[in-house]
């Protein structure tokens, strides 16, 4: 078994859903009283958070890198970093280290076409949905990304941070997402991505009017099928 190494804290209750997956499918897998191989480094959100909003997404790599190299340090064999919208500084971790980088935007690239699907709809950060890192990855590997409008992505941007960070589940918010999937249904997508690593806390298959596709379990299956190849 491959040591996976998490890069985690963003948000903390994100890289807990990573920690479950992980361990749980590893279990299914190999049975007993079997786990992953796990090593983390949990970074202050805090500081990724204002580095966000400041743009400054330079430092924001540099905070990544450390940490990865810390993982490699401390025997990682492969990393995951444990949120969607950092993978914006992708190539600064990549960087830093000499150990593969599982991208979240290429596993869940793989889950759609592998059901057979070409437009899906992106919920997500303001930063995951507009600022084309994800959008174009994802073009790149034939699949076409519908973003809601610019009002819906504020105010889901809001309910990721004001929120679901802080574990914060609202069944007016939960609605509210609804309403955005059946607009980006309508505006032709087949499916839809839960391009946050908190959305899953609040949009699921029993009450999304698409199929979902959500990046964090598909991000950790893909984590434990690397450990186990």
């Amino acid at each position: 078994m491959k040591t996976i190494g998490i890069i985690g804290g963003m948000s903390p209750e994100s890289t807990v859903l990573y920690y479950q997956a992980i361990n749980r499918e590893t279990n299914r897998r190999l049975g007993g009283n079997r786990s992953a191989d796990i090593v983390m480094h949990s970074v202050d959100f805090e500081e990724i958070v204002r580095l966000q909003k400041s743009g400054d997404w330079a430092a924001a790599g540099c905070v990544l890198a450390s940490s990865a190299a810390k993982l490699e340090t401390a025997g990682a064999d492969l990393l995951l970093l444990a949120t969607n919208t950092m993978h914006k500084v992708a190539p600064a971790i990549e960087a830093a280290v000499k150990i593969p980088l599982l991208h979240i935007v290429d596993a869940t690239a793989a889950a759609i076409k592998k059901q057979g699907l070409s437009a899906v709809g992106l919920l997500g950060t303001r930063f995951t949905m507009s600022d084309g890192f994800y959008t174009e990855r994802m073009a790149a590997q034939g699949v076409q990304t519908i973003v809601p409008d610019d009002e819906e992505q504020d105010e889901i941007h809001r309910i990721i941070f004001e929120e679901l960070c802080l574990n914060q589940i609202k069944p007016e918010s939960a609605a509210y997402f609804q309403h955005v999937i059946v607009r980006l249904k309508d505006a032709g997508a087949q499916g839809v991505i839960l391009g946050c690593t908190e959305i899953c806390l609040i949009v699921n298959e029993k009450n999304s009017p698409l199929p979902v596709f959500d990046s964090t379990a598909i991000h950790a299956l893909a984590a434990v099928d690397a450990a186990l190849a």
